[in-house]
């Protein structure tokens, strides 16, 4: 599963995507826009990397990061629900996790990351449990995911 399949298929079925980037910090943007015509699918790209950013940019309602914190299924979807409205792209991504080394706890650890795509009227978020202590590893490991998941949509 490739980004230049994905790419493909995106110009072939005359689909828009937007994400919403926080601990992958702009790498899924980076890798949807690296090929020539990107411009044809990539509507948005943002990396609302802060709680601020989260609340101002995407509208995440404040409760919802202060009861379940900015790494949550919850944010998730509301980054990803939010994100759509916004874009009005046929397919929006929303990326939230702990990709290290520091920020985890008990309960989060590294390589926590929730992944929420939103086709239509599909809406799904994955939690997924990366298994690296690389920063860099978790990132590109979430964006072969959202690459997979995608795909496996379209």
């Amino acid at each position: 599963m490739t980004i230049q399949l994905l790419h493909k298929k995106l110009i072939q079925k005359k689909l828009t995507i937007s994400v919403a980037e926080s601990c992958t910090g702009g790498l899924l943007a980076h890798n949807l826009t690296k090929l020539a015509n990107s411009s044809k699918y990539f509507q948005m790209g943002l990396t609302t990397y802060s709680n601020q950013a989260k609340m101002k940019i995407l509208k995440v309602n404040k409760n919802i990061i202060k009861n379940y914190g900015a790494v949550s299924k919850e944010c998730c979807k509301s980054m990803v629900q939010n994100l759509s409205k916004i874009s009005k792209s046929k397919i929006n991504v929303s990326i939230t996790g702990i990709a290290g080394p520091g920020g985890a706890s008990k309960n989060k650890p590294v390589g926590l990351v929730y992944i929420g795509i939103k086709k239509g009227r599909t809406l799904l978020v994955k939690k997924n449990k990366f298994i690296s202590k690389n920063r860099n590893s978790i990132q590109k490991l979430t964006v072969k995911e959202v690459i997979r998941i995608i795909l496996n949509l379209i």
